[in-house]
């Protein structure tokens, strides 16, 4: 809180308090009362009343989010060259004054939603791309007072409010309609919407920064069509989406297809792999059945008469009586051949005369 309202407050009261005082005296005398005005009292309170207000007038306190600026006819100009920073300050009592200038943060927004910015009704900032289609974009900035510019500022705009409605309002409405006018309305509308915001900022900073203030953020808020163009746009999004649905099922059945023919592909090869394991139990099957034909071979070269036998033993247990081919006809016993014993080697029957 500035301390100077108070001591100007303070110097009144004691201007008052003489005032009441020679009021008091007057009255006194006029009622036959001997009363003698005191010198020391009335200069006491006079000096005090002028020298409070004089304080007060002279004691400047500025806030931390203020800059002052001293308006001064002792001065070439008329103000003082350097601002006045967050802190107490003096200057010449009732010949110097102070103004003071905010450098807090401000914020200016223009939107087509007439709630939303700092004109009632539709603020937006109209524009043409470079295709020739219409658009309307709601922006806001973020600034402040430079507070090194500040007289600058004042001598330039005399006030916060010529400031803004000569220099914010409108320098940042023609930026925004000069910039987006290199663009077409699908690269606003999509992939270059954010080289369009930091390409106006960029702009905005150095504009700004001409006229002492400092530009701390810009956003594109929104930004609209027309109805038809709006329309076409949804059309297309439609069209894209049946697209990228149309090549997903493709997708899709490239995959099933896919799948298919490797589930083939394994059935083939497991296939094959029976196959060749089949043909290959089948060789070893056959060369096993060689090899025991080779012994039964050699064993048949060593013993001719083993495969008689053999023959014999299988016809055994229901022939009794076996009759020789023509060119050796006998009659064989097979009962009495069996039960010989194993041990004696049988005997060579002998021809016994056709009857």
């Amino acid at each position: 809180m500035s301390i100077s309202p108070l001591l100007t407050t303070a110097g009144w009261a004691a201007i008052g308090l003489l005032v009441l005082y020679l009021f008091f005296v007057v009255s006194s005398r006029a009622q036959g009362r001997s009363m003698r005005i005191s010198i020391v009292v009335v200069v006491v309170l006079l000096v005090l009343g002028i020298s409070l207000n004089a304080v007060g007038a002279g004691l400047v306190f500025i806030d931390q989010f203020e800059a002052g600026v001293v308006v001064s006819p002792l001065t070439p100009g008329g103000v003082r060259p350097d601002p006045l920073t967050a802190g107490i300050h003096w200057v010449i009592p009732f010949i110097e004054s102070v103004e003071r200038f905010s450098i807090a943060q401000q914020e200016y927004t223009m939107s087509g939603t007439p709630s939303e910015g700092a004109v009632q009704g539709n603020d937006a900032v109209e524009g043409r791309t470079s295709d020739g289609q219409q658009v309307f974009i709601d922006a806001t900035i973020r600034f402040s007072v430079d507070p090194t510019k500040a007289v600058e500022v004042r001598r330039r705009w005399q006030s916060q409010e010529r400031y803004m409605s000569g220099f914010v309002r409108p320098t940042t409405r023609n930026v925004i309609y000069n910039t987006s006018a290199r663009y077409k309305v699908e690269e606003i509308y999509g992939s270059k919407r954010a080289e369009l915001q930091q390409l106006i900022y960029e702009q905005l900073i150095t504009e700004y920064s001409r006229q002492g203030l400092l530009l701390e953020a810009f956003q594109l808020r929104n930004i609209t069509f027309t109805a038809d163009y709006a329309k076409s746009i949804e059309e297309k999004q439609i069209a894209e989406q049946n697209a990228l649905r149309a090549k997903f099922l493709v997708d899709q059945q490239k995959q099933e297809a896919e799948r298919l023919r490797e589930e083939a592909r394994g059935q083939r090869d497991a296939a094959i792999t029976k196959a060749e394991g089949d043909a290959q139990a089948t060789i070893l099957r056959a060369q096993a059945e060689a090899e025991a034909l080779r012994l039964v071979s050699e064993a048949l070269k060593a013993n001719p008469d083993l495969l008689t036998f053999r023959y014999i033993e299988k016809l055994a247990p229901s022939i009794n009586t076996v009759l020789l081919p023509s060119n050796a006809p006998f009659l064989i016993d097979i009962k009495s051949l069996l039960q010989q014993p194993t041990a004696q080697p049988t005997p060579t029957p002998q021809p016994t005369p056709a009857p």
